[in-house]
């Protein structure tokens, strides 16, 4: 799946939340999901655009995009194990 694809199956919304919160959110949320799940983060902070990309390099989890939505800024992550 890459962005707009098909819907995520969640969305964690961080919006007005600066940097590191939502990395930590997405940390936290993650293991809770299935393996194969796409998480979709919403988050107004510039540095989301560098974190979050960053956080799944070093957790071995896939970043599938960066999209514009009627919401705002989002990242799409899929978990991997």
């Amino acid at each position: 799946m890459s962005a707009g694809d098909a819907a995520p199956d969640e969305v964690l919304d961080f919006r007005g939340q600066r940097c590191p919160l939502p990395v930590i959110g997405l940390a936290r949320r993650l293991p809770e999901l299935p393996v194969g799940a796409v998480v979709r983060v919403l988050a107004d902070d510039p540095a989301a655009a560098v974190d979050i990309p960053a956080w799944c390099r070093m957790r071995a989890q896939d970043f599938l995009a960066a999209t514009g939505t009627p919401e705002g800024p989002a990242y799409d992550v899929r978990r991997t194990h």
